[in-house]
């Protein structure tokens, strides 16, 4: 027992002595190794942070057995992470035309590579269509398995620079077909509100990216 506290000690001793040294390695795993750690040279896929710190920061997470006090907190990026709010960018989908289809409802028309069918004959719920996943390339049929996600998330976006913008602008922005596809929800979910250094599909890597760049540009985001 007392063989294995000095081990931890000597390894937390090690991460803080050093890991300002050189770069700090994020793996595909989200894990943060710091220099002088175990599998620091083993991981060659990853992304680098200047700071251990700051690859906590993003979302990663220690190795088992290991512990780490914090030489700094980001401060603007926890502010910023703190308002934050999903109802800053309008509450839920815009239903501008008030036609009683909402821009959910509008995207899963526009996409659909099929007529689509309604749950009743007012037409303001999409049940049934045909729609190939920009992210999978899997042709989907139901659209209760679809998401309608915003290729630059919103979340991203309002630490990117949304922030200052007019909250008309903001709701312009999350309801703008050009930053909306329909996708499997279990995708849309693991991406999250990931940026392109922490999540690509697994199909159209290249047209994601493309898009994703596209919109920042649009909106001037950072």
């Amino acid at each position: 027992m007392v063989k294995v506290i000095l081990l931890t000690l000597c390894l937390c001793l090690s991460i803080s002595a050093s890991w300002a040294q050189e770069l700090v390695k994020k793996s595909k795993s989200a894990i943060c190794h710091a220099p002088g750690t175990q599998y620091y040279s083993r991981t060659k896929n990853f992304t680098p942070y200047d700071t251990l710190d700051q690859c906590l920061a993003s979302g990663g997470r220690l190795p088992k057995g290991q512990s780490y006090t914090p030489q700094s907190k980001p401060k603007v990026a926890l502010e910023t992470s703190a308002k934050y709010s999903r109802d800053e960018f309008g509450r839920g989908w815009a239903d501008e035309d008030k036609d009683c289809q909402n821009t959910r409802q509008e995207i899963l028309i526009s996409l659909s590579t099929a007529p689509v069918r309604f749950s009743d004959d007012r037409e303001c719920r999409v049940t049934f269509g045909r729609w190939i996943s920009m992210y999978s390339g899997e042709v989907i049929f139901d659209a209760s398995k679809l998401d309608i996600d915003h290729i630059v998330p919103l979340k991203w976006a309002w630490d990117h620079g949304a922030d200052k913008w007019g909250k008309e602008k903001r709701e312009r922005f999350a309801n703008d077909p050009i930053n909306l596809v329909a996708v499997e929800a279990s995708l849309n979910r693991q991406k999250g509100a990931k940026g392109l250094d922490e999540w690509l599909p697994p199909k159209n890597e290249i047209q994601y990216k493309s898009r994703f760049n596209r919109i920042l540009k649009l909106y001037g985001l950072k």
